[in-house]
């Protein structure tokens, strides 16, 4: 078959794109919109090479109705704008995830001008089975083979010329990470865009053995089947026992016909094996022939590195490397970036509008500096954080070890129903509960993200720790260290309880299926770590933004209206309301003050102490000890590690869950494990000994 489109300039379409994307928000004009679909299974350069024609011209969301994440940009041609859309990654399309339902739902109704299906070209056999099924929907597609540069390296050959005229769709050897082949995909979207009749794919066929079943279950479909669904591949998914299709179709077809075709179904059960083994032939007559393997060493670099990464021993001290290297990256270099933040943004701006205020309002200058600003503040100063944490995962990702980060991790994972992919940002919680919960976007499981996004805030952040080494010290003197990490051994149990229950309870108890390719290493893209950087970055500042600063705002009103003074504000009278909760915990309303104003951030809770139990002269731990007894302060730094987190970390989880229903619920529940750690506590001090 010669190679379609030589007719045709091959620069004229695609200049001033590429591999850039140029600022297009919507098609110009009189330019024609093109959309674009992109598929292909995880770990194959698909979002590489979104980045790489979308640049910055990038919407990240998410499906409507759905969690899972939606990416769409556009790169502009010189005849043409292509709307590009990332599908899912997903290893087929038999709906048995909402990933493979999001793909195929899309082509099938959506109707994109086509599909670029991005294959991983070490592994040609395996991404030719998700082509066998792309082909069966109503899109003309065009094979992106991507890491050419590795299967060379690997010691393959691919003869594209042959590939093409095998499969009968336009292909195209590239590298994205290098940015070569793009312009010449972008050469084939447009040509095959404007013509799409040249499209004539050889489609695999089933085994002859239930061809005529196959031909009977159209006829009794025949015009029941509503556009945009057809007659054949629904039959086709009827015989591979495709739920979501049967149901669907049991809703289309009369009583009648649709006893008929259960029947036809029920005595045909093994009809997906021919289905199944008609897609394997004809993907092993398209490998055999387009393929060959030149001698290479036994063993690759990948396996060699996988000896030790991989490593039930090794390969778990190899990670805890990782994510010290991680953890020390993250806070030596964020925290004093964190640090200027906070002295520049947050208290000399506050010094400068405070005293511009002051003279007007006192009370709108404290609104001001301390609410509005407060909460602007703490949600800027997690930026140089966030990003060098993101930085450090998209190189992870990026390189391919992330994949065997999660490998080596889900074995302990998986006892409390995580995800081996939920360790690396749990870990990050120590420093801080935002990036923890933000960080859990690397987990593709969203059951599994979901329940790593309700744990983090179980893991014992800095700010947290703070209080209890300041606290456990004025109380304990040399036994503050035992309390210490008791307490923080016992917030790491508790988080396997909870998980426990809630994977066993809320979710069923169901089992998270662990498949994971382990793909080649390779070195890092920087532009697509820049990319995946800057999208969570502004996604975090855009979303998060009004809930921090609209907590922190409301926290300073109830604070000091209507008196001024914390000690008759609402919040007081709030913390006397709930003194008989208090009391099961060994409480006073102080106490019960200090804790809720840990909600704007936990080192508030030593401020709020320190101004309602002020002693003249003396300092906050001079003072405490003889205010407070041991058994009330066990049980307060109790309830305080197990407290609801701060607001960031509350924007952070709604951000991330979607929903109001499960970031409530998790402050609920949160509530409940700190009352009763709280009361435990107050009585196991009790049965110590300790004064209460």
């Amino acid at each position: 078959m010669p190679e379609r489109g030589n007719s045709r300039p091959q620069a004229s379409p695609v200049a001033g794109c590429h591999g850039e994307a140029a600022a297009v928000v919507r098609p110009p004009e009189g330019k024609r919109l093109i959309k674009v679909a992109l598929a292909g299974q995880p770990n194959v350069g698909k979002s590489t090479l979104f980045n790489m024609l979308t640049g910055l011209n990038q919407h990240v969301g998410n499906w409507p109705g759905k969690t899972v994440e939606q990416k769409l940009g556009y790169c502009s041609l010189q005849e043409a704008t292509l709307e590009l859309v990332d599908l899912p990654g997903t290893y087929s399309l038999t709906a048995n995830s909402e990933e493979e339902r999001i793909a195929r739902d899309y082509i099938i109704k959506e109707r994109p001008d086509l599909v670029v299906l991005v294959a991983d070209a070490t592994n040609l056999e395996r991404n030719l089975y998700l082509l066998a099924e792309l082909l069966l929907l109503p899109a003309p597609i065009i094979l992106a083979l991507n890491m050419m540069d590795v299967a060379a390296s690997e010691g393959l050959e691919i003869n594209l010329r042959a590939l093409e005229e095998a499969l009968g769709v336009p292909v195209v050897g590239m590298s994205a990470v290098r940015n070569v082949g793009v312009r010449e995909l972008l050469a084939k979207i447009y040509e095959l865009a404007c013509d799409p009749s040249t499209f004539r794919p050889v489609r695999p066929q089933m085994r002859p053995e239930h061809r005529h079943i196959l031909a009977q279950l159209e006829v009794l479909l025949g015009e029941h089947v509503p556009h945009p669904y057809e007659p054949h591949w629904v039959a086709l998914k009827l015989l591979e026992g495709d739920a979501e299709v049967t149901a669907l179709a049991q809703q289309w077809l009369p009583p009648e016909t649709w006893q008929q075709v259960h029947s036809l179904l029920l005595r045909h059960e093994d009809a997906i094996l021919d289905i199944a083994g008609g897609r394997y032939e004809w993907i092993e007559g398209i490998v055999n022939r387009v393929i060959s393997s030149r001698r290479r060493s036994e063993f690759s670099l990948t396996d060699r590195i996988d000896r030790y990464a991989t490593h039930p021993f090794w390969g778990v001290l190899l990670l805890l490397a990782a994510a010290t290297l991680s953890f020390f990256l993250v806070y030596s270099l964020g925290s004093p970036l964190q640090g200027l933040l906070e002295h520049y943004l947050v208290e000399r701006l506050g010094e400068w509008l405070f005293s511009a205020l002051a003279p007007i309002s006192p009370w709108l200058a404290g609104f001001v500096v301390d609410g509005v600003l407060a909460g602007a503040g703490t949600m800027v100063t997690f930026v140089p954080i966030l990003a060098i944490f993101f930085a450090v995962l998209g190189v992870f990702e990026d390189t391919g070890y992330m994949a065997r980060a999660a490998f080596v991790m889900d074995r302990f994972m998986h006892a409390i129903g995580l995800h081996g992919r939920s360790f690396l940002p749990l870990l990050l919680g120590f420093g801080c509960n935002v990036p923890a919960v933000v960080g859990t976007r690397i987990i593709d499981s969203q059951r599994a993200r979901l329940l790593s996004v309700l744990l983090a805030p179980l893991v014992p952040c800095t700010a947290r720790l703070g209080v209890l080494t300041t606290l456990s010290a004025a109380f304990f003197g040399r036994k503050a260290l035992v309390v210490s990490m008791s307490l923080i051994g016992a917030n790491v149990l508790s988080l396997a309880a909870l998980g426990l229950v809630l994977h066993r309870f809320i979710m069923r108890g169901e089992q998270l299926a662990f498949i994971m390719e382990l793909p080649l290493y390779h070195s890092p893209n920087v532009r697509t770590i820049a990319l995946f950087v800057w999208h969570h970055m502004r996604a975090f500042l855009v979303r998060a933004a009004t809930i921090i600063v609209a907590a922190s705002a409301g926290m300073w009103l109830l604070s000091t209206l209507p008196t001024g003074e914390i000690s008759g504000s609402y919040l007081a009278a709030f913390g006397r309301l709930l003194s008989p909760v208090g009391q099961i915990m060994g409480f006073d309303w102080r106490l019960m003050v200090a804790l809720l104003s840990s909600f704007v951030a936990k080192e508030n809770s030593l401020a709020t102490l320190s101004v309602l139990y002020a002693e003249p002269g003396q300092a906050v731990t001079q003072y405490l000890p003889q205010a407070i007894t041991q058994a009330t302060a066990l049980a307060f730094l109790a309830a305080q590690m197990l407290f609801i987190p701060c607001v960031a970390t509350v924007a952070a989880i709604r951000q991330e869950t979607r929903s109001w229903r499960w970031t409530l619920a998790d402050i609920g529940l949160l509530l409940i494990l700190a009352i009763l750690g709280g009361s435990a506590a107050y009585r196991v001090a009790l049965l110590l000994g300790l004064p209460g």
